[in-house]
């Protein structure tokens, strides 16, 4: 049986196909808006407890 060669790519060659990277700048607005509104509910939540805590004792 005949030996198989195999063919070593170098880094240059390597370096000349890898994909150029590209500015990471990822949008978060939506994110702020969801943990605004998050924080609004819960802090509503808590206050309307201490009311209902006041009027149940």
């Amino acid at each position: 049986m005949a030996k198989k060669n195999r063919r070593q790519v170098g880094r240059s060659a390597a370096f000349i196909n890898a994909p150029r990277p590209t500015e990471f700048n990822p949008d978060y607005t939506y994110i702020k808006r969801d943990l605004s509104r998050i924080g609004i509910l819960a802090g509503s939540f808590f206050v309307i407890l201490i009311v209902l805590s006041f009027f149940l004792k």
